[in-house]
């Protein structure tokens, strides 16, 4: 399993997702709460999610 690593969008480290992929998919989890665990996104749906921010696909940015 890869370590953790900060979100690149981050401007300065602050209010960031960290993520962690793995053969499953990833795992992701909030900088400013690491003790309340993360949430694991399968692969394919990893790989959808990035796949739509790479094209500017996300809607949750927009609002």
């Amino acid at each position: 399993m890869n370590d953790w690593h900060k979100s690149s969008y981050s401007p300065n480290g602050a209010n960031c997702v960290e993520a962690r992929e793995h053969a499953g998919g990833a795992d992701v989890r909030d900088t400013q709460n690491r003790e309340l665990g993360h949430i694991t996104v399968p692969a394919g749906q990893w790989i959808a999610l990035l796949a739509g921010l790479g094209h500017g696909q996300s809607q949750a940015a927009d609002q």
